[in-house]
């Protein structure tokens, strides 16, 4: 495809000679001739002028380069859209393979592709357009919206409900049993019925092994256009709000709530019955013990603002000298005595 061509197509502005031919994409280092590539960090500046790539993809601002270039605000994102250019998902046809098991009384939309071993259990309500991969398993009296995509062995479990454009990658779990105990009078953990669904809404992806546990009463809720990444865990009762970013291996115990944008990079976990503000971003390995207020950056464990974070961070290298520094002011004040 011509460059040109990808121009039209994105609605960007072209610098360089249009006629080069795009056979495909590639990260800035690994890029031969031919292939497009992206730059959205100053830091890469270095590296975009030594790239092979035949064309980057740059922010308006950017210093000009020998190589062709797209410009545009967003780079990331039109880098995201010429991907879509040169390569295509697999297409699933519509039909049933023989041995998948539907419930009579479940309820199919049109186009609804159903691979081998899918099990959809009684009451199942899903809408047009679905695709259920082999082994995706829906329990009873689920109700799912339009154009569901669950890959292999995703699970929605019973009454839980999905809104429109709901995209479960490979094992993901929506409303398995929250993590909910009461100790009896001879010490034993009895457990607590989950009564409560999961209830996911429009355009979430939730992504490889996540889990998003119903609850014991009322529903555990994730917003509109939340993306959840491989291994979190979202916990009984919790509110995830839209558009919010959960990270691989976050971890939300019960009833946390967290607002609209929000961001929790890798491996930050929130304790039970917090509330995270709209727009907070943690840093990686944050612990979050108490409430966090709206349009904070937070770092560490407990969780402090990030400016100050950085700052403890710098002091800790140097605490041996300080310490020593500490134990020679004290001997030579024991001496003055």
């Amino acid at each position: 495809m011509k460059l040109s061509e990808i121009a039209k197509r994105l609605d960007t502005q072209l610098e360089g000679d249009g006629a080069i031919e795009i056979h495909g994409v590639a990260g800035i280092e690994e890029a031969e001739p031919g292939h497009i590539t992206f730059v959205a960090n100053p830091k890469y500046a270095t590296a975009a002028h030594r790239t092979r790539a035949s064309a980057l993809v740059v922010t308006p601002d950017f210093p000009q380069l020998e190589a062709a270039t797209l410009r545009d605000k967003n780079p990331y994102l039109i880098f995201a859209r010429v991907i879509e250019l040169f390569y295509k998902t697999p297409e699933y046809p519509a039909g049933v393979h023989p041995t998948a098991c539907i419930h009579p009384s479940a309820k199919l939309g049109k186009k609804a592709s159903v691979g081998a071993y899918v099990v959809v259990d009684a009451d199942v309500m899903i809408g047009d357009n679905c695709t259920l991969l082999p082994h995706v398993v829906i329990y009873r009296g689920a109700k799912i919206g339009r154009n569901f995509f669950a890959h292999a062995h995703a699970v929605v479990r019973e009454h839980c409900r999905l809104g429109d454009n709901v995209i479960l990658q490979n094992g993901a779990v929506v409303g398995a049993d929250g993590y909910g105990f009461a100790k009896n009078g001879d010490g034993e953990w009895y457990k607590i019925v989950q009564s409560g669904p999961a209830v996911i809404e429009d355009d979430v992806e939730i992504q490889a092994n996540a889990c998003v546990d119903r609850a014991s009463v009322g529903e555990t809720r994730v917003g509109r256009g939340a993306k959840i990444d491989n291994l979190v865990q979202v916990g009984h009762g919790s509110r995830v709000g839209e558009r919010t970013l959960l990270c691989a291996q976050v971890g939300l115990a019960g009833s946390t709530h967290v607002g609209k944008d929000v961001i929790l990079a890798g491996q930050v976990g929130v304790a039970g019955h917090c509330n995270v503000g709209d727009g907070v971003i943690a840093t990686a390995q944050t612990g979050i013990p108490n409430d966090v207020e709206t349009g904070k950056i937070v770092s560490g464990y407990p969780a402090i603002d990030n400016k100050q974070w950085l700052r403890a961070v710098a002091i800790f290298a140097r605490l041996p000298e300080l310490a020593r520094s500490v134990r020679v002011l004290g001997k030579k004040a024991v001496e003055q005595l």
